[in-house]
């Protein structure tokens, strides 16, 4: 009979080839009631996925492709001091959270876990320190010789989707940033049609919901 699960009851998946650190994952979710296990063949049901690995690298990226390929899967990586995988990458992958497993506490566990749940993450220090680095050189090296910032807009688009997000028209937003109008219609309708926005509302909607303006 399938297990029933409550309203409000965050669901999650546990995976790691060691059957003693599951076993011990799997009790530690059971400090907290707000907490369920589903099991691996409801994997999809999970709002969490727990992995465990002695050395995070590669090759634990794929077995984390392999569990779960859904694009807004959130991983709770549990792992030794061996770190040996690019941080941006694991983000990519779904990581959200890490905890270092001789720093692990059951109640470290919960919170952590209620966090990534709720679509927020927690990364030891020297890990956030990696991902800050390669998120500057991105954007030192790739970003910034092709005029974009690290949202992928360039200040050009920012300058023009801020004013139309003032009730603008085209004409008015060319002579405020000193452009011609024809130079202002390129950049916002560019803008669209590379993000696939349908409308100018519909611009000015994802910039407010993306943090640009």
């Amino acid at each position: 009979m399938p297990q029933q699960i409550l309203a409000g009851t965050v669901c999650v998946a546990v995976h790691s080839p060691d059957a003693v650190i599951r076993a011990g994952l799997v009790s530690a979710l059971q400090h907290d009631r707000r907490l369920q296990e589903v099991p691996p063949d409801r994997l999809h049901e999970a709002d969490a996925v727990v992995a465990a690995f002695d050395t995070f690298d590669a090759a634990a990226l794929d077995q984390l492709r392999a569990l779960s390929d859904r694009p807004d899967a959130r991983f709770l990586v549990v792992a030794g001091r061996r770190w040996q995988a690019d941080v941006s990458a694991a983000v990519d992958r779904g990581v959200r959270a890490v905890l270092w497993r001789d720093a692990f506490t059951p109640p470290a566990f919960v919170r952590t876990l209620l966090a990534v749940a709720d679509g927020g993450g927690s990364l030891p220090s020297t890990l956030q320190g990696t991902l800050m680095e390669q998120v500057q050189w991105t954007h030192r090296e790739v970003l910034a010789p092709r005029g974009l910032t690290a949202s992928g807009v360039s200040p050009r688009e920012l300058d023009v989707l801020r004013l139309v997000s003032e009730g603008m028209e085209l004409s008015e937003i060319a002579v405020k940033l000193c452009y011609s109008e024809r130079t202002v219609k390129y950049t916002l309708y560019g803008l669209m049609k590379r993000l696939q926005l349908r409308t100018r509302a519909h611009a000015v909607s994802y910039a407010i919901r993306a943090g640009l303006i």
